[in-house]
């Protein structure tokens, strides 16, 4: 199934990154499963209408473990799989770009929830690099604001109660639906709507293998269901042998109408 796959897309979640280090939010181990109030952190009106609450989250990134993380053989085994000509796009939940750290180009990837290494001021729109706003935290200042405005200053992530990027989404359909085979790997599928593109991959016709150590909504649709460690499952996927078929890869359906589906 793998090995006959042309044109290849790929979701990725938490759980590709637990092995540099970086915990996960809901697993059993997860940073809302042990402190569930550290949800608020990520919630947009919370983090709008109480300091205290912008404090602690400005201290939370200054401390994540992303900062020092690298990325591990999960990672590498897409950039791999770029480079055997067969990886359309790779969609991630992630936040801490170590798929581009890895030597993805940035081109394939598609940051659904954005990416913590920059900041946002929710006022103007200003964007900057995280590292100057921490900069600012670590010289005294307890709630770094907007240097072009004075506005409220956040990281470029999505938080709980605000809406993804709308032209992330459409290149997240698109790549959906032009794909032979979808990969969801390290992602519980249950966060929408990210979740659902393997659901419209597979509708399409797409082959559909979920990566992953807990069960997910999904994985009676799949066509192969993987519970290994991720830096085994994924560089043992990207590695297998090419094989030869006579069935052409198959656009599904008419582009026009794909923002429809």
């Amino acid at each position: 199934m793998f090995g006959a796959a042309r044109r290849i897309t790929a979701l990725t979640g938490a759980g590709v990154s637990t092995a540099s280090g970086i915990p996960d939010f809901r697993g059993p181990d997860g940073v809302w499963t042990r402190n569930p109030q550290a949800a608020r952190l990520s919630d947009i009106d919370s983090y709008l209408a109480d300091e205290d609450v912008r404090a602690q989250a400005w201290r939370a990134r200054a401390e994540n473990p992303a900062w020092h993380a690298e990325p591990n053989t999960a990672h590498r085994a897409f950039v791999d799989l770029d480079a055997s000509g067969r990886l359309g796009a790779l969609l991630t939940q992630n936040i801490d770009e170590l798929h581009q750290r890895a030597g993805l180009a940035r081109d394939r990837v598609l940051e659904l929830h954005g990416t913590m290494r920059r900041t946002v001021c929710v006022h103007c729109g200003a964007t900057g690099a995280m590292t100057d706003a921490l900069q600012r935290l670590a010289e005294g200042e307890r709630d770094p604001d907007c240097r072009s405005c004075g506005g409220i200053l956040k990281s470029a992530t999505v938080f709980f109660g605000q809406a993804l990027d709308a032209d992330v989404l459409r290149e997240a359909r698109r790549a959906s639906l032009d794909c032979d085979l979808f990969v969801a790997a390290g992602t519980s599928l249950t966060v929408y709507p990210a979740a659902a593109f393997a659901e419209l991959a597979a509708k399409a016709g797409a082959k559909l293998i979920i990566c992953n150590a807990e069960p997910t909504p999904y994985d009676e649709i799949a066509d192969a269901v993987l519970r290994g460690p991720l830096t085994e499952v994924l560089p043992g996927l990207a590695a297998a042998p090419l094989i030869d078929s006579a069935e052409p890869l198959r656009t599904w359906g008419d582009p026009t109408t794909w923002e429809q589906m």
